[in-house]
């Protein structure tokens, strides 16, 4: 079976400056290896064999370092942003899509069972369908609730919220395409709204397992932190 995945690889890592100014956040290193290389061995494991970097910023630099992929033994190729496009706006640049493909983020960190996901997408036939894990946020303030006279009613110290997040990890149908305008950037966010509002079904698939965002500092620290603990379970 062909297996596609589509890394979006293009940002400019605006959260990892001044790092990213001038190195690529996908290139980032967790122990003596790129955040990217280590989600391409992770597919590679569970049987994709063609990736696709969608690229803009120093996409040189990435081309360089993967080129077509021959190290690993897989498919790399590349789609380039003339401008910026979102998360979901690259999809449409990209003419030989299959039926069915994953897209990710190229700056995620999961043990996620990849075929897990390919496969509850692709044997329930969703149109697209998000992995998702619980996160936790801690409030800095006191949290104040009152009645319309004014007394209070309700006071909590620092509560802690858990909500239900992307993880930038997606199943999408060849189908989603034609609800992704061209020539400019289209997120994930808009492209959910604009679903919601055409009545569509998006499925969600919960995962309980590890997942970091390393475009951000905090969760980079962290996992740059974790790495030698989660190290066998992420590199497979």
């Amino acid at each position: 079976m062909n297996k596609r995945a589509i890394i979006l690889a293009g940002g400019k890592g605006s959260r990892l400056r001044p790092f990213s100014i001038t190195f690529p956040k996908p290139l980032m290193p967790l122990g003596d290896m790129p955040i990217l290389e280590i989600v391409i061995r992770q597919l590679i494991h569970y049987g994709f064999d063609h990736i696709t970097l969608s690229v803009n910023h120093l996409a040189e630099l990435l081309e360089s370092f993967f080129g077509n992929g021959k190290k690993w033994g897989i498919k790399i190729d590349y789609s380039f942003e003339e401008i910026p496009m979102g998360t979901m706006g690259p999809l449409v640049k990209i003419r030989d899509l299959p039926d069915n493909f994953l897209v990710m983020n190229g700056d995620v960190l999961s043990d996620l069972n990849f075929n897990t996901l390919y496969n509850f997408h692709t044997t329930n036939q969703n149109l697209f369908t998000i992995s998702c894990c619980k996160k936790s946020i801690s409030s800095e303030l006191g949290i104040i609730e009152h009645d319309s006279n004014g007394i209070l009613t309700t006071f909590k110290e620092k509560p802690v919220f858990s909500f239900n997040v992307s993880m930038g990890i997606y199943m999408a149908s060849k189908e989603i395409t034609q609800y992704i305008p061209s020539g400019r950037s289209y997120g994930f966010d808009s492209l959910m709204i604009d679903l919601l509002k055409l009545k569509k079904s998006v499925a969600v698939m919960p995962f309980e397992g590890y997942w970091r965002d390393i475009g951000r500092f905090e969760d980079y620290n962290m996992a740059s932190e974790e790495f030698e603990e989660y190290k066998k379970v992420l590199l497979k």
